[in-house]
């Protein structure tokens, strides 16, 4: 049964193993902190939980079996001295699981606290098959025996603490296979024509296809982004429950939500390829905008939190997004798109700008993606320049569209309020080397070692060339050999793992270069761009890298990483094929 790897090998300690529209995966990661020796089933419903643990069994001992750990895009395997088991999905919700050589043992991974809690698990007389019924997740987990025998059952229909489990061991052709879902309440017996073989080689081609079409430009000069690819395709999920559309999750390790602007990054990831999965990365959270035009802070399966916003990058992914996608917008989603993005704009300008004060401000660093950055620490609630210079390009954005709708006296609104906020900005944060920033209740302008007040780059050559000269200048003495550290490293307050504090992150990357760039200092874009995907290429697709190691810190499968990576290794392969022409940005 064994087949040569289909697509990229990797590490399931780094990356789980998962297919497009999945909520969960495999991988031995429990929590932040926590992994485990074995696999386990991790589903991302209701909050991210262990369900089953999948352990490899000798099949003479009947004791754990020493393997290595094998996994590509459409299989996993664990491959021992007297046999190998793998693993592949048949559908979102069902993985096939054959062995020949070692026996399975899959118990509950959650112990009941309770007679109440934790997993309890039957077997159901109308089909056969052993149910794993998980409090924590709401659903059930059936394993169906498609051949083989099992060999031991523990703890069936038991209450409280103690092992839930069976052992799955060869049949007479010296293999077995079950079958393993995730369902809701009922559905009918287990039945499929497929083969394991044929279950294997249709997960490969379905990556195989996705790949092509959103890297269809990959080459040797950027080797990470068939990988790049899997982040994303594997950390897709079908709707469900609060999730309105496919979506891309952050993770499906422990960060398995939507922010409300990670999905702007891969929204522009997939726009020249899936450009319907792109249109509802971008509209996601705008499903669920609330009365006063605010985006929630996250979106998961369960639970959609209002307590924190996110930064209006809005506009500017808009702009990018209408660019690479391969068909324009049509009215209908233009005129959703400017509906929802006035309310969001408005809501800045309002609920966010103090009476008589000329620039917004934000209430936490959580609310400007940055949450722990040095800008602040004099005050959390703070008027910053890279919010103004966001605004001004979301301001921008709604100008066009608003033209292109046949709205002129909105356009001109909104674009002379763009130019009186970059007037302000200029006028009250601007001391002629830096941006500073202020307490939002008064009080004196301070400047910051961190990389945010650097930000309003991404005004590009609408800011006075003086001004994106100097910002350019020290946005290059914040480049380490693998990218830019978001607090300088001279900093007294730089943090090797500070999260903002010090680490390089994608989207700050991508959002300085694509600025600088439009700014006309292409050396230093290209330059960056060049660092974070050789970081990428050796040190995968983390939250966020140790700025002077490159190791990659925290989540290790972050899909605005992976989605950061393709932007950028496009823009490299364009511009390889388009040398001589004008300088192109993300688009």
């Amino acid at each position: 049964m064994t087949a040569a790897p289909a697509g990229p090998a990797f590490s399931v300690h780094d990356i789980p193993f998962s297919t497009h529209g999945s909520w969960f995966g495999v991988s031995p990661v429990l929590s932040e902190r926590t992994r485990a020796e074995d696999l386990h089933l991790v589903s991302h419903q209701n909050g991210m939980h262990a369900v089953l643990r999948l352990v490899p069994l000798e099949a003479a001992t009947g004791e754990r079996a020493e393997t290595a750990v094998e996994a590509s895009p459409g299989l996993l395997g664990w491959t021992g001295a007297a046999g190998r088991v793998d693993l592949a999905y048949e559908s979102p919700d069902t993985v096939r699981v054959h062995g020949r050589g070692l026996d399975l043992r899959v118990t509950a991974a959650a112990q009941a606290l309770t007679p109440f809690g934790g997993t309890y698990f039957y077997r159901d007389p109308v089909d056969d098959a052993h149910v794993f019924t998980s409090y924590e997740t709401g659903r059930r987990y059936r394993i169906t025996v498609l051949s083989g025998t099992v060999t031991a059952v523990s703890g069936s229909q038991a209450l409280g603490a103690g092992d839930r489990g069976l052992t799955v061991a060869a049949g007479a052709d010296g293999s077995w296979e079950v079958a393993v879902e995730e369902l809701d309440t009922a559905r009918p017996p287990f039945r499929s024509p497929a083969t394991f073989g044929e279950v294997r080689e249709a997960a490969r081609e379905l990556f195989a296809g996705f790949a092509d079409t959103v890297a269809p430009w990959r080459s040797a000069a950027t080797p990470a982004a068939e990988l790049a690819s899997y982040v994303v395709w594997s950390a897709t999920v079908l709707p469900a429950g609060l999730v309105t559309r496919p979506a891309v999750l952050m993770s499906k390790h422990w960060m398995d939500k939507v922010w409300s602007w990670d999905h702007c990054f891969n929204a522009l990831a997939l726009a020249p390829g899936c450009p319907e999965l792109a249109w509802d990365q971008f509209s996601l959270p705008f499903d669920h905008q609330d009365d006063s035009g605010a985006l929630p802070d996250s979106v998961t399966h369960s639970e959609v939190l209002y307590n924190f916003v996110k930064p209006p990058i809005h506009g500017w992914a808009l702009g990018h997004l209408r660019r690479l996608l391969p068909e324009p917008l049509t009215r209908a989603q233009l005129t959703e798109a400017y509906d929802r993005l006035n309310r969001w704009t408005d809501f800045w300008l309002t609920a966010r700008r103090a009476p008589d004060a000329a620039l917004p401000h934000y209430q936490h660093g959580n609310d400007s993606g940055w949450d722990n950055a040095t800008t602040f620490d004099p005050g959390r609630l703070a008027v910053t320049a890279d919010l103004t210079a966001l605004l001004i390009l979301q301001l921008d954005e709604l100008a066009r569209l608003a033209d292109e709708l046949g709205f002129p006296e909105d356009a001109r609104r909104r674009a002379d309020t763009a130019d009186a906020l970059q007037a302000a900005l200029l006028d009250e944060l601007w001391d002629g080397e830096r941006f500073l920033s202020r307490p939002a209740h008064g009080g004196a302008r301070t400047p910051s070692a961190s990389l945010l007040d650097l930000m309003p780059i991404v005004l590009g050559d609408r800011l006075p060339a003086a001004v994106r000269d100097r910002l350019a200048e020290r946005i290059e003495a914040h480049l380490t050999a693998f990218g830019l550290a978001t607090e300088h490293p001279a900093s007294p307050h730089y943090e090797p793992d500070g999260y903002w504090r010090g680490p390089i992150w994608a989207p700050t990357t991508v959002l300085i270069e694509d600025g600088l760039r439009r700014a006309g200092h292409t050396r230093l874009a290209d330059e960056i761009s060049a660092r974070f995907r050789a970081l990428c290429e050796t040190s995968g697709f983390a939250e966020n890298f140790d700025a002077l190691t490159g190791a990659g810190l925290r989540d290790r499968a972050y899909t605005w990483t992976a989605s950061s990576y393709l932007l950028l290794a496009r823009g490299h392969e364009r511009r390889g094929a388009e040398a001589g022409t004008a300088v192109t940005t993300l688009a």
